[in-house]
């Protein structure tokens, strides 16, 4: 990934738990070289998992706050002032 964003690379770093917590369900002291292909797969599947779901969590937090924001602002509430309070 080129330049990641902040978001992306505290996606990143939400990965680390999860993939601590396969690679020592596998042994930890095994090489990576060592893992079957099954291995290999689920280590993939549980960071990818990992990275979308905290890109989904962030990304709802963010559209929240935009909706709050738009919801409560000035020319929002002055426009459902004007029409009677229904917007």
């Amino acid at each position: 990934m080129t330049d990641p964003s902040e978001m992306e690379t505290a996606a990143m770093g939400a990965c680390l738990s999860p993939l601590g917590e396969y690679v020592g369900s596998i042994g930890m002291g095994r090489p990576l070289a060592d893992y079957t292909r099954q291995e290999v797969l689920t280590l993939v599947e549980v960071v990818v998992t990992a990275y979308q779901q905290h890109m989904l969590i962030e990304h709802e937090r963010l559209a929240a706050r935009e909706r709050a924001f738009f919801d409560y602002s000035p020319a929002r509430l002055e426009l459902a002032a004007s029409a009677g309070g229904v917007l």
